[in-house]
């Protein structure tokens, strides 16, 4: 049985995230919930993990979170029992137009929370980044809000750089031997299904697992599917060890 599972949250997220895997799973592991406050690359955070985490341990990153945990697997293969990406990508910042379209748009979100607050800017974000159907529903989109607007511009301007200077994870992929559950919502169109396909495809020990009617927030959107797949795939890692 794997004691401890560390939840590595993304952009400008927090426990609030996993706030039903965490009350969930609670009686089967060790939850620990990273927190990345002001540091400005992937490589940082997922040090900050290693530093705290116990000898052994699984990991699970939702969107730049599944990044941080990717670059712990890079860097400390032997610890990690089993990995979760969900909502995530392995790709480096795209060269040429696209890559610079990339920053602008983080950048511009970066101005209108410094203009408008960082509510303000949440739901500007929110706009893609949940089922459309959903931006309606006030029990989903107040918690983001309300957790978005405790963070600070100088916190996300952090975490935009880190994002940006992130290292292509792509190479590690067919080198990763733990269990893998990969895991994102079917309307994600930030970081949809094929993109996560074509990871599970290099990985030896992966699952595929597609939320329906769910977009970018699926640990929110659908907290019990992304919980019952969590517990299958925690019951993979005990029937291996």
């Amino acid at each position: 049985m794997t004691e401890t599972l560390v939840l590595v949250p993304g952009l400008l997220c927090d426990e609030v995230v996993w706030a039903h895997q965490r009350a969930a799973l609670a009686d089967r592991v060790n939850i620990q919930i990273a927190h990345h406050g002001l540091l400005d690359s992937l490589g940082a955070m997922a040090q900050r993990i290693i530093d705290q985490a116990p000898a052994r341990f699984a990991i699970a990153g939702h969107s730049m979170g599944g990044r941080v945990a990717l670059e712990v697997v890079r860097r400390v293969p032997d610890r990690v029992t089993a990995l979760a990406l969900l909502d995530t990508g392995c790709s480096p910042l795209a060269p040429g137009e696209a890559g610079e379209r990339e920053a602008s748009g983080r950048y511009a979100l970066l101005d209108a929370s410094r203009r408008q607050g960082m509510r303000a800017m949440a739901w500007i974000w929110l706009q893609n980044m949940v089922q459309r159907a959903r931006l309606s529903d006030s029990a989903l989109v107040q918690p983001i809000l309300d957790m978005m607007a405790h963070k600070t511009p100088d916190i996300f301007e952090a975490q935009i750089r880190a994002l940006l200077s992130r290292p292509d994870a792509r190479p590690l992929l067919p080198q990763i031997e733990c269990p893998v559950l990969l895991l994102c919502g079917d309307e994600d169109s930030w970081a949809p299904v094929k993109q996560h396909m074509e990871m599970a495809a290099a990985i030896a020990r992966s699952t595929m697992v597609v939320a329906a009617v769910c977009g970018h927030m699926s640990p929110m959107e659908r907290p019990e599917i992304i919980t019952e797949a969590f517990k299958e795939w925690l019951d993979t890692v005990s029937q291996s060890e």
